[in-house]
């Protein structure tokens, strides 16, 4: 700043009042700061700023999965409301790996962010709890105790007896759940899909698999192992729409047509679904919504506006596509 400074012929006050947009210079000398910071390539240090003012306008973002689009809806409105404020977010991944994503939050907490949201954490309590006791803390699609911390879900159980109350007024009988293992949520979507089965006087057919295409894939290849033809289950709730992808492939390899042999649900409802050849029937959760309202939870605390936690609780709802169709009374499926 002081290069720049005497480089335009002004004082560094002058300069720090330009690059903080400062309503009180002239219109001459912000140009001629502008055009010496031009010259001599000169960029604000974010980090710097924050640490002279005390205050910070960086936000830290840590992401469970990049190949995932849910995350990236999330982030999409979050940036959003960010933005018009005036905070930058920094982004990293943990890779859905506990002791990757220890070191990543680690990485964040570096940056003496203003505040920091987890998409779908899989770190523990304790290190989450320990975060919120350095700044401010918002997780999203993930439960917490901790009055320190905030957090953005949508009901998974009621998601999850959407997707089976579907699938139960289309026919089927026969529904397995494709679990998403030990990630954020899997627990409530699972206990969801159970509840709804047993209501309707049905064996609730579990399969731990993975929030993963990967994942979605091995399960129905279990599913097949364990199963003959006649008896594999005709209905399947996957646990996202990332696990239904690999879910479908598996059983197309395998010669079975969705949704004539098989119908399929997602959850989620990313972009990824509404693909015309894909076309996946899924639980929508409203995600740019859910990363606006992890924001403003963020910028209270940041604003000291509120010391208690709050607990969002979004309702999804079901989008039927193309992977789902009725049973008929020969076992066929039916448009």
């Amino acid at each position: 700043m002081e290069d720049v400074a005497a480089r335009a012929g002004v004082s560094r006050a002058l300069v720090s009042l330009v690059m903080r947009n400062s309503p009180k210079v002239s219109d001459t000398r912000r140009a001629a700061v502008l055009r010496a910071a031009e010259e001599l390539g000169y960029q604000p240090h974010v980090m710097a700023r924050s640490l002279a003012s005390r205050t910070s306008t960086v936000l830290g973002v840590m992401v469970n999965d990049l190949r995932n689009a849910f995350f990236a809806d999330v982030v999409e409105g979050l940036d959003a409301a960010a933005q018009a404020a005036g905070f930058d977010l920094v982004l990293n991944t943990g890779g859905r790996s506990p002791a990757r994503e220890g070191n990543a939050l680690r990485s964040l907490l570096s940056f003496r962010p203003a505040g920091v949201v987890l998409l779908s954490p899989v770190v523990p309590a304790s290190a989450i709890e320990a975060a919120a006791r350095q700044c401010p803390v918002v997780l999203v699609s993930r439960t917490s105790r901790a009055s320190g911390v905030d957090t953005v879900n949508d009901d998974g159980e009621a998601g999850s007896a959407l997707a089976v109350d579907h699938l139960v007024g289309l026919g089927h009988r026969r529904i397995a759940h494709l679990d998403g293992g030990g990630a954020a949520g899997a627990a409530q979507r699972r206990r969801g899909f159970q509840a709804a089965m047993r209501r309707h006087g049905l064996d609730p057919v579990v399969v731990r698999s993975e929030h993963t295409d990967t994942a979605g894939e091995k399960s129905v290849r279990e599913l097949l192992a364990t199963y003959a033809r006649a008896e594999l289950p005709t209905g399947l709730v996957a646990g996202n729409d990332f696990n239904a992808v690999g879910a479908i492939s598996a059983l197309e390899e395998a010669g079975l047509r969705v949704p004539e042999d098989v119908s399929v649900v997602g959850y989620d409802n990313t972009s990824l679904a509404a693909l015309r050849h894909l076309s996946l029937t899924t639980v929508d959760q409203p995600r740019t919504e859910m990363g606006r309202l992890a924001f403003e939870a963020l910028a209270e605390r940041v604003r000291g506006e509120r010391t208690e936690p709050v607990r969002h609780l979004l309702h999804p709802s079901l989008v039927v596509r193309a992977t789902t169709a009725g049973i008929s009374a020969t076992g066929g499926a039916r448009r």
